[in-house]
């Protein structure tokens, strides 16, 4: 096939007829067009593919960021409440102590009350949270430290007072009763099934006096889960007494007792199926038997 070109000039119109060569440079420029045409789109393919992939990283480690300051968050939180709750017994020991020196007309010689005196200053920024817990807790170990000095001495001195020689355990928290359950394993009169027993069981009248075994300091004069109204006394030497069930309380904490002191009136408060007093012996905060203590010879 062959294509005749007729160009116009001056002199009239002249015949040009083009080889096969110039007829395949339409089809040359077509296929260039194309496959530039398709580089440049897997470019534009790779591109995108690494946008996304690097959108996805950072979608992913922003992911990772707010999981990670939820978690600290969550860890101050708890440390906050720890310290709060370390803060509030600190301070009721505090008034126990000064309690016990006012008792024991001693509160010229030992103030529980003041503050104890702390360095350090903390910077303002972004770490003020923080920074404010340090410092309580660096104040809390201070006035651990202050007040384990002075409970020593107190107790040192309160009991060369009053209670050295009456903090002998013996006899029975009642006046008048019997005993209704010993210590050890029993028949829960709840459920019916066998578990331990840690105290002893007096019954008797309600309204009778539950009096003290022994003398030492009241360290608890309140409601407890399962003993209803309860006081526990402190007698030193890792010895204290409890008495539940207690219809009312006649002693508060702080308050020294001697031994046959009355201290509540004999009730059914907390889990109880009717009036008694349930006696405990703690040695270390554990409860032993009370029964070597509730017959042994008075001191």
């Amino acid at each position: 096939m062959s294509v005749t070109v007729f160009i116009q000039g001056r002199n009239g119109a002249t015949r040009w007829q083009p080889g096969k060569r110039w007829l395949l440079l339409p089809i040359l420029l077509i296929a260039a067009g194309t496959g530039l045409y398709q580089h440049n789109a897997k470019q534009l393919t790779q591109q995108q593919a690494n946008v996304d992939s690097e959108r996805m990283a950072r979608e992913e480690q922003k992911d990772e960021l707010i999981a990670l300051k939820s978690a600290t968050e969550t860890q101050l939180s708890m440390l906050v409440a720890h310290v709060a709750r370390m803060q509030a017994k600190l301070t009721r020991l505090e008034a126990l102590g000064q309690q016990v020196a006012v008792n024991n007309q001693l509160e010229d010689q030992f103030d529980f009350s003041s503050e104890v005196g702390v360095g350090g200053i903390s910077e303002l920024g972004t770490n003020i949270e923080l920074d404010q817990l340090i410092a309580d807790m660096d104040e809390l170990v201070s006035r651990i430290d202050n007040n384990n000095v002075q409970l020593s001495l107190l107790e040192t001195v309160a009991s060369n007072l009053h209670i050295d020689e009456e903090r002998y355990i013996s006899g029975r928290p009642i006046q008048k009763g019997w005993l209704s359950s010993p210590y050890g394993l029993r028949n829960d009169p709840f459920n019916g099934k066998r578990t331990m027993h840690k105290g002893i069981d007096f019954a008797g009248k309600e309204g009778s006096d539950v009096i003290a075994t022994a003398g030492g300091v009241v360290t608890w004069a309140d409601k407890m889960f399962g003993y209803g109204e309860l006081v526990e006394i402190d007698h030193g030497n890792g010895l204290s007494t409890r008495y539940g069930h207690n219809k009312a309380l006649s002693v508060n904490v702080g308050d020294v007792v001697a031994k046959g002191d009355k201290i509540a009136v004999m009730g059914s408060t907390g889990r109880s199926t009717g009036p008694h007093v349930h006696y405990e012996v703690l040695r270390g905060g554990q409860q032993i038997d009370p029964q070597k203590y509730v017959y042994r010879k008075a001191g």
